[in-house]
């Protein structure tokens, strides 16, 4: 075996590289995902070592000190994060340039020609599901008989091996949790509605959703749902518990969509109910009232769910198959039984216009999860939404992100600009959190905790800094404010 070093390079202060489908950024708050799509092939690789760096702080020098005493490095990239990876490949090779060093990612999946061309750095790319690609790669196995491989031979010339076949035996796949305990401090990752420290890990991969933005679907899972079994789920969270003791306070089962077998995430959520571990999921918002009451009764806190607009035709175009209705009646089950749920929204889908903007402002204030997260629309390379915005010449010449690491539109429409879409952003925010309904929740929450009322304060420090410096780089791009 090759001494294989898994990396997520240094980034932007604050930027989460993790991050889901709708985005790869700075946050509201601090927030950083675990770095799953590393995770998954380093437990893959015997001796293996994962380094997710901007959670823990470490800086480029951190990680040259590290890299030393690798001959493989495979960094996670993003299209936001790009040529600061490729940056950090570079240090890396410059200082040992028998290194190999390559490229995983939904943007390298879908672009991996251009990847190789612009970047001479980087020796190789690991298309669409890449694990047992990255598996191989540590057994020195010949790179022309790696499927899944885009490389450049020592001339300088590209090869590109066949397609990788999806992976269906997940039962076969060992978990991340060890992984997890070995290399990263579980203290450093923060998400604002999760229980701290959390846990957070996949079950399966892949979604049956057919939404147009979604990014992994698209360019690395596929829609089909695979899973492990629920005995397997179950024996790696008897292995969770013996782990970590009682010092995970939350667990987050990531899949893109848990519950669309419910059978199976009922089974699961009867080992959660065994272990007396509080967990929470991905949702869709139309699940019925008693799958819902059945997931809480077991130890169900927490719903992460999509809505993503409150405009019923802008649903229709981004392939979302959810009606508001259906929505608003999820929303007064989850209330009911009260289960908490974080909503999601995004601003500058086809075809948004300011009254729809108001819809989904007022839509988001009606139902009232407890929190919310505010996207702009990415249209990212290899989904529908990255090809509409081309067709239909949508692009501005912003980037995803701006130096800062902050969101930008790269998106306008012929009745709403780009300036429009990032000022709605904060327009939202300040809307839905400033209201009564809204912050009565989060003051007992405070009350009722000490560390949750530190917490809370800290994080409402973050979220205004975030509302100032977005109205400064509104400001900066010559946007006017209303």
């Amino acid at each position: 075996m090759k001494k294989t070093l898994f990396l997520s390079p240094p980034s932007f202060d604050g930027f989460d590289g993790g991050a889901g489908s709708r985005y790869q950024a700075k946050r509201e708050i601090t927030s950083f995902w675990y770095p799953t799509w590393l995770a998954q092939p380093a437990a893959l690789v015997p001796g293996s070592k994962l380094v997710d760096a901007p959670p823990h702080g470490q800086t480029l020098e951190d990680v040259l000190k590290i890299a030393r005493a690798y001959e493989l490095v495979i960094m996670h990239t993003s299209t936001p994060s790009l040529v600061n990876d490729v940056k950090c490949a570079e240090a890396i090779k410059a200082q040992n340039a028998s290194v190999s060093v390559g490229l995983i990612g939904a943007h390298v999946a879908v672009l991996p020609e251009q990847t190789l061309l612009e970047n001479p750095a980087i020796d190789f790319v690991c298309r669409h599901e890449f694990d047992y690609t990255c598996k191989e790669l540590a057994e020195d196995k010949p790179w022309d008989q790696i499927k899944g491989l885009s490389y450049r031979d020592a001339n300088g010339t590209l090869h590109h091996t066949p397609e990788r076949d999806l992976i269906h035996d997940w039962d076969a796949m060992p978990s991340v949790l060890p992984t997890y305990a070995r290399d990263l401090d579980i203290t450093k990752y923060f998400i604002g509605y999760l229980l701290h420290p959390y846990i957070s890990f996949y079950t399966g991969r892949g979604c049956p959703a057919k939404c147009s933005f979604c990014l992994w679907p698209q360019t690395i899972g596929g829609h089909q749902y695979r899973t492990k079994s629920p005995a397997v789920v179950g024996r790696e969270l008897d292995e969770a518990k013996a782990i970590f003791g009682d010092r995970v306070q939350e667990y987050m089962f990531d899949d893109d969509t848990f519950t669309i077998d419910k059978q199976r995430a009922i089974a699961i959520s009867e080992h959660m109910k065994r272990l007396k571990l509080t967990w929470s999921c991905n949702a869709r918002a139309n699940l019925d009232y008693d799958t819902l009451k059945q997931l809480r009764d077991n130890g169900l806190r927490l719903l992460l769910v999509g809505f993503e607009s409150g405009n019923q035709q802008i649903l229709n175009n981004i392939n979302k198959g959810i009606k508001l209705e259906a929505a608003r009646q999820f929303m007064k089950n989850c209330h009911a039984l009260g289960i908490t749920v974080h909503g999601t929204f995004i601003i500058g889908l086809p075809v948004e216009t300011r009254e729809t903007i108001e819809e989904t402002i007022r839509f988001a204030c009606e139902l009232s999860p407890h929190t919310i997260q505010v996207s702009i629309a990415a249209p990212y390379p290899g989904t529908e939404l990255y090809a509409q915005a081309k067709a239909n010449g949508w692009f501005t010449d912003q980037a995803l992100v701006a130096s800062s690491g902050m969101q930008t539109s790269t998106l306008q429409y012929p009745d709403l600009s780009n300036a429009a879409i990032e000022d709605a952003v904060e327009q939202m925010y300040r809307r839905f959190y400033f209201r009564p309904k809204a912050i009565i929740p989060i003051v007992r929450e405070m009350l009722s905790d000490r560390q949750m009322l530190v917490r809370r304060l800290r994080e409402g420090g973050e979220f205004f800094s975030y509302l100032k410096e977005r109205r400064t780089q509104s400001i900066a791009h010559g946007q006017a404010i209303q």
